[in-house]
């Protein structure tokens, strides 16, 4: 048996990175030792589909998250599938959600035979669900509001908790981003605001585990819930909609099952669950960590003018808990300079992307752009997502920082 220990893990990461070809990736994985051990004790046991580790991995999250019921499955659009089938969102309903998100609820909502109705976000700086264009977009038809916490940072969960309730709607958070998140809200009987964890104010929550995400396992997610039928139906439908699960068969708790929903393998396995048990014990730390690396970044782009950072105007210090800070977007002052910067800074090998495209411009949904979306529209054509991630150093945002104003300096003085 080959046995990896820290020091060759870290070698292995520096090699992957090397392949890369980015002397400062976009994102990486904090993973050392004890995600090795925690795979190596899943292969010495022989038991790789879920099981006990995925039971314990539910068990953790449900604590940390303080949802009376926590549904792993295989990964995060997964999660959204199960969250409108859990609430029997389907044909003739329609789902409003943002334009500016990444396609998977979008893809979801049609799988599941409903319309989705794209709603535009509050401004260029607070680039989330506007409650107001969500009000606007209700209809007889309507059944369900996504709310998608953008960057890690959260949406105005308790208006959008408002609306739903006085229109009989199930909410939905998609929490992709911000896993580990809280937010600030008025709780019932009290005057002062207190914080909750994400997730708390909805129907169900969902979150992705892919590999750039705050919590990374390569492919996973978790869905949430306080609802003990929507809890069981999304049970069942993970697994082909059976009544039991293959470990619970071994063990001797169930001889046999029925099939009690056209269901799914939507299962994540016992490997995956081993690395999150271990990525949900680094989690706090380092959200705080990117939390203060997005302060670095605010601090150090702070003097540039026509250029605008979304949430900068929430974080105050890394000890805010004002998000996850799972992404560092920076909103140029025109489309053609954001274009021209991210040219730049490949030129000096510093990675970058766009979160996200808007998703009434994707050829496959054209027949559902009948929203007007202005401030997406505007908000996708300027937007570039910087490095952020755990283990980037300062001197890494200097770096990256360095480039980004002697840029800005050039382009004013043309």
């Amino acid at each position: 048996m080959i046995m990896l220990g820290r020091r060759n893990c870290s070698v292995i990461a520096r090699r992957i990175s090397n392949v890369s070809n980015w002397n400062i990736p976009l994102s990486d994985i904090d993973f050392d030792g004890r995600e090795t051990e925690a795979v190596l004790e899943v292969l010495k046991d022989k038991w790789l589909s879920m099981g006990p580790k995925v039971e314990a991995f539910e068990d953790r999250f449900r604590l940390m998250s303080k949802a009376p019921h926590a549904l792993a499955v295989s990964n995060g659009t997964a999660a959204l599938h199960l969250a409108l089938l859990g609430l029997g969102v389907g044909p003739g309903d329609e789902v409003i959600q943002p334009a500016l998100n990444f396609v998977a609820s979008a893809n979801v909502t049609v799988a599941a035979g409903a319309t989705p109705v794209f709603a535009d976000i509050v401004s260029i700086a607070e680039p989330v669900l506007d409650p107001d264009a969500v009000e606007a977009l209700c209809t007889s038809r309507t059944r369900a509001v996504i709310c998608m916490h953008y960057g890690g940072f959260s949406g105005p969960v308790d208006r959008l908790a408002e609306i739903c309730h006085k229109r009989g709607l199930y909410l939905i958070e998609d929490a992709c981003h911000a896993v580990g998140g809280s937010y600030m809200t008025h709780t019932s009987g009290a005057s002062s605001l207190e914080r909750r964890p994400i997730g708390s104010a909805c129907d169900v929550a969902c979150y992705s585990f892919f590999s750039n995400k705050n919590l990374a396992v390569g492919e996973g997610g978790m869905v949430t819930t306080s609802h003990d039928q929507v809890a069981q139906r999304i049970r069942q439908l993970r697994s082909h909609g059976m009544t039991t699960l293959t470990w619970d068969r071994h063990r001797g708790h169930a001889n046999t099952y029925d099939v009690v929903h056209h269901g799914y393998n939507y299962r994540i396995d016992e490997i995956r669950a081993a690395l999150g048990m271990v990525q949900l014990q680094k989690l706090p730390a380092n959200n705080r960590t990117r939390l203060q690396k997005f302060c670095h970044y605010k601090s150090r782009l702070a003097s540039l003018d026509g250029w605008v950072i979304p949430f900068a105007h929430v974080v105050d210090s890394p000890e805010s808990e004002a998000g996850t800070a799972h992404l560092a977007v920076l909103v140029a002052p025109t489309r053609d300079k954001r274009d021209a910067l991210r040219e730049h800074l490949k030129a000096h090998k510093i990675q970058t992307s766009l979160h996200y495209p808007t998703i009434t411009t994707f050829s496959a949904f054209s027949a559902y752009a009948s929203s007007d979306v202005p401030k997406s529209l505007d908000f996708s054509s300027r937007a570039l997502t910087l490095p952020l991630y755990p283990t980037l150093s300062d001197e890494g945002i200097d770096e990256v920082c360095r480039h980004i104003v002697a840029f800005a300096q050039s382009e004013s003085n043309r």
